[in-house]
């Protein structure tokens, strides 16, 4: 059905307000379009804050050239992106390929919903039940 992945509470807003291309190392390997990413808000005011559906995958093993690709449509600065390299680099993920996700139709939910299961740093798959629960969460039928 789709995927979750955690972005930084001060961050998670620019997928909203326009910028579409979201990057991470992969950490999941099978993300496709037409399937649904869902932003859970990580650090401080948890919880899943929106979503969209994925364009495009691509896999690059240099992340600057995802910059160079898509420019200001990343969701992260050259200065964060740098940042969060060095950081993958200190715990030992240096080899590990990097995704950029083309999103469309990202939509801020209208209520946070807290996950019922832990979301770790990689990410994880959601289950078409789950995904239906948190869209009944976020509108407020189900709480």
């Amino acid at each position: 059905m789709g995927a979750t992945f955690p972005v930084p509470r001060d961050l998670i807003d620019r997928i909203f307000e326009g910028k579409d291309v979201f990057v991470k190392p992969k950490t999941l390997g099978k993300i496709e379009p037409g399937m649904k990413i869902v932003f859970y808000a990580s650090r401080e005011d948890q919880g899943f804050y929106g979503e969209a559906e994925v364009v495009s995958v691509e896999e690059f093993s240099d992340p600057m050239e995802i910059l160079k690709k898509y420019g200001e449509r990343v969701f992260l600065s050259e200065k964060e992106l740098k940042e969060y390299v060095k950081n993958r680099e200190k715990w030992g993920s240096k080899h590990r390929p990097w995704m950029a996700i083309v999103i469309k139709n990202a939509k801020k939910y209208p209520r946070i919903v807290k996950p019922r299961r832990f979301v770790s740093v990689s990410g994880r798959y959601l289950s078409k039940e789950e995904y239906e629960r948190i869209l009944k969460e976020a509108e407020g039928i189900e709480r």
